[in-house]
Protein backbone atom coordinates (compact mmCIF):
# COMPACT_ATOMS: atom_id res chain seq x y z
CA UNK A 1 0.00 0.00 0.00
CA UNK A 2 1.35 3.68 -1.04
CA UNK A 3 0.54 5.62 1.97
CA UNK A 4 -0.33 9.07 1.09
CA UNK A 5 -1.33 12.66 3.00
CA UNK A 6 -4.67 13.52 3.10
CA UNK A 7 -3.40 16.95 2.15
CA UNK A 8 -1.51 18.40 -0.61
CA UNK A 9 1.91 19.93 -0.80
CA UNK A 10 0.22 23.26 -1.70
CA UNK A 11 -2.83 22.90 0.92
CA UNK A 12 0.46 22.21 3.78
CA UNK A 13 1.90 25.55 2.42
CA UNK A 14 -1.58 27.46 2.52
CA UNK A 15 -2.13 26.08 5.74
CA UNK A 16 1.12 26.59 7.19
CA UNK A 17 0.92 30.68 6.56
CA UNK A 18 -1.55 30.64 9.33
CA UNK A 19 -1.01 28.06 11.30
CA UNK A 20 2.96 27.46 12.26
CA UNK A 21 3.84 24.25 13.03
CA UNK A 22 3.41 21.53 14.21
CA UNK A 23 -0.12 20.77 14.47
CA UNK A 24 -2.58 17.97 13.92
CA UNK A 25 -5.19 17.80 11.54
CA UNK A 26 -8.04 15.40 10.74
CA UNK A 27 -10.05 14.69 7.85
CA UNK A 28 -13.58 15.26 8.74
CA UNK A 29 -15.05 13.74 5.69
CA UNK A 30 -12.87 10.57 6.33
CA UNK A 31 -13.67 10.07 9.86
CA UNK A 32 -17.32 10.34 8.69
CA UNK A 33 -17.55 7.95 6.18
CA UNK A 34 -15.32 5.71 7.92
CA UNK A 35 -18.09 5.57 11.01
CA UNK A 36 -21.30 5.27 8.80
CA UNK A 37 -19.26 1.96 7.11
CA UNK A 38 -18.73 0.46 10.56
CA UNK A 39 -22.14 1.30 11.45
CA UNK A 40 -23.19 -0.39 7.91
CA UNK A 41 -21.38 -3.22 8.42
CA UNK A 42 -23.10 -4.36 11.69
CA UNK A 43 -26.54 -3.13 10.86
CA UNK A 44 -27.78 -6.58 10.70
CA UNK A 45 -27.73 -6.49 15.05
CA UNK A 46 -30.35 -4.58 16.11
CA UNK A 47 -29.35 -1.96 18.99
CA UNK A 48 -25.56 -2.16 17.72
CA UNK A 49 -23.30 0.67 18.74
CA UNK A 50 -19.77 1.47 19.00
CA UNK A 51 -18.84 3.23 21.75
CA UNK A 52 -15.75 5.24 20.72
CA UNK A 53 -12.91 5.48 23.06
CA UNK A 54 -12.67 9.15 23.97
CA UNK A 55 -9.26 8.70 25.58
CA UNK A 56 -8.35 8.42 21.81
CA UNK A 57 -9.44 11.80 20.84
CA UNK A 58 -10.78 13.80 23.09
CA UNK A 59 -11.44 16.57 20.98
CA UNK A 60 -15.10 18.40 20.72
CA UNK A 61 -15.12 18.95 16.92
CA UNK A 62 -14.37 15.28 16.39
CA UNK A 63 -16.77 13.93 18.71
CA UNK A 64 -19.85 16.00 17.39
CA UNK A 65 -18.62 14.61 13.97
CA UNK A 66 -19.05 11.03 15.22
CA UNK A 67 -22.23 11.48 17.62
CA UNK A 68 -23.92 12.71 14.00
CA UNK A 69 -23.23 9.26 12.92
CA UNK A 70 -25.27 7.66 16.06
CA UNK A 71 -21.71 6.41 17.92
CA UNK A 72 -21.61 5.93 21.90
CA UNK A 73 -18.80 6.71 23.71
CA UNK A 74 -16.76 4.96 26.01
CA UNK A 75 -14.98 7.51 28.98
CA UNK A 76 -12.65 5.94 31.42
CA UNK A 77 -12.50 8.83 33.94
CA UNK A 78 -13.97 11.65 35.35
CA UNK A 79 -12.49 14.57 33.29
CA UNK A 80 -13.84 12.12 30.14
CA UNK A 81 -17.26 12.10 31.86
CA UNK A 82 -17.07 15.28 32.51
CA UNK A 83 -16.21 16.42 28.58
CA UNK A 84 -18.94 14.34 27.67
CA UNK A 85 -21.73 16.81 30.26
CA UNK A 86 -20.68 20.07 28.41
CA UNK A 87 -21.18 18.54 25.25
CA UNK A 88 -24.94 17.40 26.06
CA UNK A 89 -24.19 13.77 26.27
CA UNK A 90 -25.77 11.87 28.56
CA UNK A 91 -27.31 8.13 29.60
CA UNK A 92 -26.64 5.10 28.04
CA UNK A 93 -24.51 7.26 24.85
CA UNK A 94 -22.32 6.50 27.32
CA UNK A 95 -20.20 3.45 28.81
CA UNK A 96 -17.93 4.24 31.98
CA UNK A 97 -15.12 1.60 31.69
CA UNK A 98 -12.97 2.32 34.57
CA UNK A 99 -10.38 0.55 36.95
CA UNK A 100 -9.09 1.33 40.58
CA UNK A 101 -11.79 3.96 40.20
CA UNK A 102 -12.49 7.54 42.72
CA UNK A 103 -15.54 7.78 44.72
CA UNK A 104 -16.00 10.91 42.82
CA UNK A 105 -15.90 9.44 39.39
CA UNK A 106 -18.44 6.84 39.87
CA UNK A 107 -20.89 9.80 41.90
CA UNK A 108 -20.18 11.51 38.43
CA UNK A 109 -21.47 8.34 36.51
CA UNK A 110 -24.15 7.96 38.42
CA UNK A 111 -25.78 11.46 37.96
CA UNK A 112 -25.12 11.10 34.38
CA UNK A 113 -27.14 7.94 34.61
CA UNK A 114 -24.39 6.03 32.48
CA UNK A 115 -23.94 2.71 32.07
CA UNK A 116 -21.37 1.39 34.40
CA UNK A 117 -18.77 -1.34 33.14
CA UNK A 118 -17.03 -2.58 36.56
CA UNK A 119 -13.31 -3.58 36.54
CA UNK A 120 -13.24 -4.95 40.18
CA UNK A 121 -16.16 -7.46 41.55
CA UNK A 122 -15.63 -5.63 45.01
CA UNK A 123 -16.66 -2.38 43.15
CA UNK A 124 -20.23 -3.85 43.13
CA UNK A 125 -20.48 -3.18 46.89
CA UNK A 126 -18.16 -0.25 46.53
CA UNK A 127 -20.34 1.42 44.27
CA UNK A 128 -23.17 0.38 46.51
CA UNK A 129 -21.87 2.15 49.42
CA UNK A 130 -20.52 5.31 48.22
CA UNK A 131 -23.09 6.30 44.94
CA UNK A 132 -25.75 4.25 44.40
CA UNK A 133 -26.59 1.34 42.37
CA UNK A 134 -27.67 1.48 38.76
CA UNK A 135 -30.63 -0.36 36.65
CA UNK A 136 -27.57 -2.22 34.62
CA UNK A 137 -24.84 -3.83 35.67
CA UNK A 138 -21.90 -5.03 33.92
CA UNK A 139 -18.37 -6.99 34.16
CA UNK A 140 -14.97 -6.62 32.47
CA UNK A 141 -14.07 -10.28 31.97
CA UNK A 142 -10.32 -10.89 31.77
CA UNK A 143 -10.06 -14.47 29.93
CA UNK A 144 -6.62 -14.70 31.60
CA UNK A 145 -4.60 -17.90 29.30
CA UNK A 146 -7.74 -18.42 27.36
CA UNK A 147 -6.90 -15.42 24.67
CA UNK A 148 -3.86 -14.58 23.65
CA UNK A 149 -2.70 -10.64 23.99
CA UNK A 150 -0.21 -8.60 22.14
CA UNK A 151 2.40 -5.99 22.44
CA UNK A 152 0.59 -2.98 23.22
CA UNK A 153 -2.20 -4.40 25.87
CA UNK A 154 -0.04 -7.05 27.02
CA UNK A 155 -1.23 -10.52 27.73
CA UNK A 156 -4.69 -10.96 30.17
CA UNK A 157 -3.09 -13.07 32.72
CA UNK A 158 -0.33 -10.23 33.57
CA UNK A 159 -2.99 -7.42 33.19
CA UNK A 160 -4.62 -5.18 35.81
CA UNK A 161 -7.91 -5.13 34.21
CA UNK A 162 -11.09 -6.92 34.58
CA UNK A 163 -12.07 -10.30 36.63
CA UNK A 164 -12.12 -14.20 36.41
CA UNK A 165 -14.28 -16.37 34.99
CA UNK A 166 -15.53 -17.56 38.73
CA UNK A 167 -16.05 -13.75 40.06
CA UNK A 168 -18.23 -13.28 37.29
CA UNK A 169 -20.30 -15.58 38.12
CA UNK A 170 -20.02 -14.07 41.65
CA UNK A 171 -20.72 -10.64 40.51
CA UNK A 172 -23.43 -11.44 38.59
CA UNK A 173 -25.40 -13.55 41.40
CA UNK A 174 -24.73 -10.80 43.97
CA UNK A 175 -26.43 -8.13 41.81
CA UNK A 176 -29.18 -10.35 41.10
CA UNK A 177 -29.80 -10.56 44.65
CA UNK A 178 -29.49 -6.71 45.29
CA UNK A 179 -32.53 -6.39 42.69
CA UNK A 180 -30.55 -5.70 39.69
CA UNK A 181 -32.40 -7.15 36.37
CA UNK A 182 -30.71 -5.57 33.37
CA UNK A 183 -27.11 -7.14 32.76
CA UNK A 184 -24.04 -6.74 30.35
CA UNK A 185 -20.67 -8.26 29.33
CA UNK A 186 -17.52 -7.04 28.43
CA UNK A 187 -14.18 -7.65 27.49
CA UNK A 188 -10.73 -6.12 26.00
CA UNK A 189 -7.70 -8.58 25.48
CA UNK A 190 -6.11 -6.78 22.35
CA UNK A 191 -4.97 -3.42 21.07
CA UNK A 192 -4.37 -2.55 17.30
CA UNK A 193 -5.03 -6.48 15.90
CA UNK A 194 -5.35 -6.62 12.09
CA UNK A 195 -6.05 -10.42 12.29
CA UNK A 196 -9.93 -10.50 11.36
CA UNK A 197 -10.66 -13.82 13.27
CA UNK A 198 -9.22 -12.72 16.72
CA UNK A 199 -11.98 -10.53 16.82
CA UNK A 200 -14.57 -13.56 16.08
CA UNK A 201 -12.94 -16.11 18.79
CA UNK A 202 -13.43 -12.67 21.20
CA UNK A 203 -17.18 -13.32 20.44
CA UNK A 204 -17.74 -16.50 20.60
CA UNK A 205 -15.67 -16.96 23.79
CA UNK A 206 -18.09 -14.41 25.40
CA UNK A 207 -21.40 -15.47 23.51
CA UNK A 208 -20.71 -18.91 25.21
CA UNK A 209 -20.30 -17.95 28.40
CA UNK A 210 -23.40 -15.49 28.13
CA UNK A 211 -24.94 -18.77 27.27
CA UNK A 212 -23.57 -20.38 30.29
CA UNK A 213 -24.10 -17.53 32.92
CA UNK A 214 -27.48 -17.15 31.83
CA UNK A 215 -28.17 -20.60 32.33
CA UNK A 216 -27.12 -21.21 35.64
CA UNK A 217 -27.71 -18.06 37.71
CA UNK A 218 -31.01 -17.57 35.83
CA UNK A 219 -30.69 -14.45 33.97
CA UNK A 220 -31.15 -12.01 30.91
CA UNK A 221 -27.89 -10.28 29.05
CA UNK A 222 -28.75 -7.25 27.16
CA UNK A 223 -25.58 -6.42 25.58
CA UNK A 224 -22.43 -7.70 24.84
CA UNK A 225 -19.57 -5.46 24.31
CA UNK A 226 -16.58 -7.15 22.32
CA UNK A 227 -14.08 -3.99 23.08
CA UNK A 228 -12.10 -2.44 20.89
CA UNK A 229 -8.77 -3.12 19.84
CA UNK A 230 -9.34 -3.29 15.52
CA UNK A 231 -6.04 -2.53 14.38
CA UNK A 232 -5.16 0.03 11.44
CA UNK A 233 -2.02 -0.48 8.60
CA UNK A 234 0.57 1.99 9.99
CA UNK A 235 2.75 0.26 7.99
CA UNK A 236 2.60 0.52 4.34
CA UNK A 237 2.85 -3.77 4.00
CA UNK A 238 0.20 -4.13 6.24
CA UNK A 239 -3.18 -4.89 5.34
CA UNK A 240 -6.36 -3.28 6.76
CA UNK A 241 -8.82 -5.48 8.87
CA UNK A 242 -11.23 -6.72 6.79
CA UNK A 243 -14.33 -5.26 9.00
CA UNK A 244 -17.26 -7.65 6.42
CA UNK A 245 -15.24 -10.66 7.15
CA UNK A 246 -15.16 -9.68 11.22
CA UNK A 247 -18.89 -8.42 11.48
CA UNK A 248 -19.67 -12.05 9.06
CA UNK A 249 -17.85 -14.14 11.60
CA UNK A 250 -19.54 -12.80 14.48
CA UNK A 251 -22.77 -12.90 13.00
CA UNK A 252 -22.34 -16.78 12.04
CA UNK A 253 -21.23 -16.88 15.70
CA UNK A 254 -24.10 -14.69 17.08
CA UNK A 255 -26.68 -17.43 15.43
CA UNK A 256 -24.71 -20.69 16.14
CA UNK A 257 -24.87 -19.88 19.85
CA UNK A 258 -27.08 -16.98 20.94
CA UNK A 259 -30.03 -18.03 18.32
CA UNK A 260 -29.30 -21.74 18.72
CA UNK A 261 -29.61 -21.58 22.52
CA UNK A 262 -32.66 -19.75 22.36
CA UNK A 263 -31.24 -16.95 24.17
CA UNK A 264 -33.21 -13.40 24.40
CA UNK A 265 -31.63 -10.85 21.51
CA UNK A 266 -28.56 -9.50 22.25
CA UNK A 267 -27.32 -5.98 21.82
CA UNK A 268 -23.89 -5.89 20.43
CA UNK A 269 -21.63 -2.98 21.66
CA UNK A 270 -17.83 -2.14 20.20
CA UNK A 271 -15.63 0.51 21.62
CA UNK A 272 -13.49 1.29 18.84
CA UNK A 273 -11.05 4.38 18.74
CA UNK A 274 -8.11 3.78 16.92
CA UNK A 275 -9.71 1.95 14.12
CA UNK A 276 -12.38 4.99 13.64
CA UNK A 277 -10.07 8.43 13.64
CA UNK A 278 -6.29 7.08 13.40
CA UNK A 279 -6.02 6.86 9.91
CA UNK A 280 -6.89 9.98 9.46
CA UNK A 281 -5.38 12.36 11.49
CA UNK A 282 -1.32 13.74 10.33
CA UNK A 283 1.19 15.47 12.63
CA UNK A 284 2.69 18.15 10.41
CA UNK A 285 6.35 19.56 11.21
CA UNK A 286 9.05 21.15 9.97
CA UNK A 287 12.89 20.14 9.53
CA UNK A 288 14.85 22.44 11.99
CA UNK A 289 18.36 21.07 12.06
CA UNK A 290 20.22 18.27 10.26
CA UNK A 291 22.92 16.86 12.38
CA UNK A 292 25.60 14.74 11.00
CA UNK A 293 27.67 13.09 14.49
CA UNK A 294 27.93 9.06 14.72
CA UNK A 295 24.19 8.87 12.64
CA UNK A 296 22.22 11.51 10.44
CA UNK A 297 19.85 13.39 12.87
CA UNK A 298 16.95 15.06 11.49
CA UNK A 299 15.73 17.59 14.14
CA UNK A 300 12.06 18.23 13.40
CA UNK A 301 10.43 21.22 15.29
CA UNK A 302 7.81 18.87 16.85
CA UNK A 303 8.82 16.14 20.19
CA UNK A 304 7.90 12.83 21.68
CA UNK A 305 4.88 15.39 23.55
CA UNK A 306 2.84 15.65 20.08
CA UNK A 307 3.08 11.90 19.69
CA UNK A 308 4.29 9.48 22.16
CA UNK A 309 3.69 6.23 20.66
CA UNK A 310 7.71 5.39 19.16
CA UNK A 311 8.90 6.21 22.47
CA UNK A 312 6.67 4.09 24.54
CA UNK A 313 5.65 1.59 22.39
CA UNK A 314 8.68 1.65 19.56
CA UNK A 315 5.66 1.85 17.17
CA UNK A 316 6.00 2.84 13.47
CA UNK A 317 4.25 6.01 11.88
CA UNK A 318 5.02 6.31 8.05
CA UNK A 319 6.43 9.73 7.20
CA UNK A 320 6.17 11.41 4.26
CA UNK A 321 7.88 14.89 2.95
CA UNK A 322 6.32 16.88 0.61
CA UNK A 323 7.73 18.36 -2.63
CA UNK A 324 10.00 14.86 -2.64
CA UNK A 325 6.66 12.32 -3.12
CA UNK A 326 8.96 11.15 -5.62
CA UNK A 327 12.32 10.60 -4.64
CA UNK A 328 13.71 7.64 -4.03
CA UNK A 329 14.62 7.01 -0.10
CA UNK A 330 18.46 7.32 -0.03
CA UNK A 331 19.44 8.25 3.77
CA UNK A 332 19.39 6.28 6.53
CA UNK A 333 18.51 8.49 9.32
CA UNK A 334 16.87 8.98 12.79
CA UNK A 335 13.88 11.44 12.73
CA UNK A 336 14.37 13.07 16.66
CA UNK A 337 12.55 15.82 18.67
CA UNK A 338 14.10 18.25 20.95
CA UNK A 339 13.58 17.16 24.36
CA UNK A 340 16.15 16.13 26.51
CA UNK A 341 15.79 12.39 25.97
CA UNK A 342 17.29 9.79 24.04
CA UNK A 343 14.14 8.28 23.05
CA UNK A 344 12.39 11.41 21.55
CA UNK A 345 12.96 9.94 18.21
CA UNK A 346 9.94 9.50 15.71
CA UNK A 347 11.60 6.98 13.27
CA UNK A 348 15.20 4.97 13.59
CA UNK A 349 17.48 4.23 11.43
CA UNK A 350 14.04 5.05 8.79
CA UNK A 351 15.13 5.51 4.91
CA UNK A 352 13.93 8.78 3.67
CA UNK A 353 14.94 10.64 0.74
CA UNK A 354 17.05 13.58 1.28
CA UNK A 355 16.03 16.00 3.78
CA UNK A 356 16.77 19.91 4.14
CA UNK A 357 16.00 22.47 6.39
CA UNK A 358 12.53 24.04 6.26
CA UNK A 359 11.18 20.53 4.51
CA UNK A 360 7.94 19.73 5.69
CA UNK A 361 7.04 16.44 7.28
CA UNK A 362 3.57 14.29 7.35
CA UNK A 363 3.70 11.71 10.32
CA UNK A 364 0.28 9.27 9.28
CA UNK A 365 -2.05 8.00 11.49
CA UNK A 366 -2.34 10.28 14.32
CA UNK A 367 -5.66 10.49 14.24
CA UNK A 368 -5.83 8.61 17.31
CA UNK A 369 -3.80 8.60 20.59
CA UNK A 370 -1.32 11.02 19.02
CA UNK A 371 -2.87 14.97 20.93
CA UNK A 372 -4.16 13.16 23.63
CA UNK A 373 -1.08 11.41 24.84
CA UNK A 374 0.93 14.77 24.86
CA UNK A 375 2.61 16.20 28.11
CA UNK A 376 4.61 19.34 29.03
CA UNK A 377 7.72 17.59 29.92
CA UNK A 378 10.79 20.11 29.20
CA UNK A 379 8.39 22.84 29.52
CA UNK A 380 7.20 21.75 25.79
CA UNK A 381 4.02 22.92 24.40
CA UNK A 382 1.11 20.91 23.23
CA UNK A 383 0.41 22.02 19.27
CA UNK A 384 -2.80 23.26 18.12
CA UNK A 385 -5.49 20.65 16.42
CA UNK A 386 -7.04 21.27 12.90
CA UNK A 387 -9.73 20.00 10.59
CA UNK A 388 -10.43 19.59 7.35
CA UNK A 389 -13.98 19.77 6.73
CA UNK A 390 -15.77 18.62 4.08
CA UNK A 391 -15.84 21.95 1.47
CA UNK A 392 -12.36 21.78 1.81
CA UNK A 393 -12.11 24.58 4.41
CA UNK A 394 -9.95 24.57 7.92
CA UNK A 395 -10.99 25.26 11.14
CA UNK A 396 -8.65 25.76 14.47
CA UNK A 397 -10.37 23.25 16.85
CA UNK A 398 -8.14 23.67 19.35
CA UNK A 399 -5.70 26.50 19.78
CA UNK A 400 -2.16 25.82 20.66
CA UNK A 401 -1.02 25.43 24.09
CA UNK A 402 1.11 29.26 25.40
CA UNK A 403 3.48 29.90 28.33
CA UNK A 404 0.71 31.45 29.68
CA UNK A 405 -1.16 28.28 29.75
CA UNK A 406 1.91 26.50 31.19
CA UNK A 407 2.41 29.03 33.87
CA UNK A 408 -1.44 29.42 34.56
CA UNK A 409 -1.63 26.61 37.77
CA UNK A 410 1.59 27.47 39.18
CA UNK A 411 2.34 29.34 42.25
CA UNK A 412 5.03 32.09 41.94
Amino acid sequence: MNKRPFLTHEQALSIMAQYPTPFHIYDAKGIQANMAAFNDAFRWNTGFKNYFAVKATPTPAILRILQAEDSGFDCSSLTELALMEKLGISGEQIMFTSNNTAVVAFKKAREMNVIINLDDLNHLTYLEQHASLPDVISFRYNPGTLKSGNTIIGHPQESKFGITKGQLFEGYRLAKDKGITRFGLHTMVASNELNHAYFVETAVLLFELIAELSSQLGIHFEFVNLGGGLGIPYRPDETAVDLQQVSHGIQQAYRQIIVANGLPDLRLFMECGRFITGPFGLLISKVQHVKQSYKTYIGLDANMNHLMRPALYGAYHHISIFGKEGVKPQDEVDVTGSLCENNDKFAINRLLPHLDVEDIIAIHDTGAHGHAMGFNYNGKLRSGELLLKENGTIVEIRRPETIEDYFGPMKF
